[in-house]
């Protein structure tokens, strides 16, 4: 399936790079989907072909610093990952969305939602739901060992080669079948210099915002987590779900799919059990 052109909305003297396949039936909903860090939009190519086939028209953006959006920003933070969200969808002439969101972009979706409440008037898109894949929503702990390793991984020449590595690793029970050939994409784009120094500064960024909205907001949307038994970025995926369930509670209806054997990305790797869960939710 070929994907839509890439369309470009420029504003602050920057552009934010999407695409919009426009499938959406007549009252059928609209997902807006994120990569996370160091990552193209094009992750969700094997997740839209099932939500198309379902009546569900996709839009995928790529985020600050990475594929085809602008590299220079002052911040990346999750929260204005979320506002372009609503940015894009407000340029498109949207009204009401869904917003999936995979890593720490997974908080933009629930930021997005946040926004959109305190937004004045009628300007801002009604977000409906927010899908969480592999979600990194709070500072997780890391052992003194870990982080010196990072530093040596990640301070030299070598820090493409070893995030590659580490790209590589998401993945661990089954690539896709043009894993090679987007892998090779993703290595290609981390070859500008200043894209790499944006991946750095990202995953030194706190989520302590993030948490914190989590916890103090009295509401929040819907919202379906999906997480992978072998994502390699949580010591315990499962309870990593509980604590993100149990912290919505009595704030949204959380749901959530643990997808067996599946890493950091549960919709690339097993796109085939987390599509039939995200048609259900979004036509819930």
């Amino acid at each position: 399936m070929m994907a839509p052109p890439t369309q470009h909305l420029t504003f602050d003297g920057r552009q934010i790079a999407f695409d919009d396949d426009g499938q959406q039936k007549q009252g059928g909903p609209v997902l807006l989907a994120m990569p996370g860090m160091g990552d193209l939009r094009s992750q969700y190519r094997h997740l839209r072909p099932a939500l198309n086939a379902a009546g569900v028209r996709v839009i995928t953006l790529d985020v600050r610093g990475f594929g085809e959006t602008s590299s220079k920003w002052d911040d990346y933070s999750a929260k204005v990952v979320g506002e372009d969200a609503l940015t894009v969808l407000r340029h498109l002439g949207i009204s009401s969305a869904y917003i999936a969101g995979n890593s720490f972009a997974a908080g933009s979706a629930l930021w997005a939602h946040h926004l959109s409440k305190k937004a004045s008037g009628n300007s801002s898109p009604t977000i409906e739901g927010a899908i969480l894949l592999g979600p990194i929503v709070r500072d997780l702990p890391v052992s003194f060992g870990m982080k010196a390793l990072m530093a040596i991984l990640f301070g030299g020449p070598w820090r493409r080669a070893s995030w590659m590595f580490y790209w590589d690793s998401l993945f661990p029970t089954r690539k896709p079948e043009d894993h090679a050939a987007i892998r090779a994409q993703v290595g290609d784009n981390l070859k500008d210099p200043t894209r790499m120094a944006v991946l750095m500064k990202m995953l030194s960024l706190s989520k302590k915002d993030t948490e914190e909205m989590l916890r103090n907001d009295d509401e929040h949307c819907p919202a379906l987590v999906v997480m992978g038994t072998k994502d390699p970025d949580f010591n315990d995926p499962r309870e990593e779900v509980k604590w993100i369930e149990s912290t919505l509670s009595g704030k949204c209806k959380c749901t959530s799919l643990i997808v067996e054997g599946a890493g950091h990305y549960p919709h690339t790797e097993m796109p085939d059990q987390v599509a039939p869960a995200v048609v259900q939710f979004l036509k819930r």
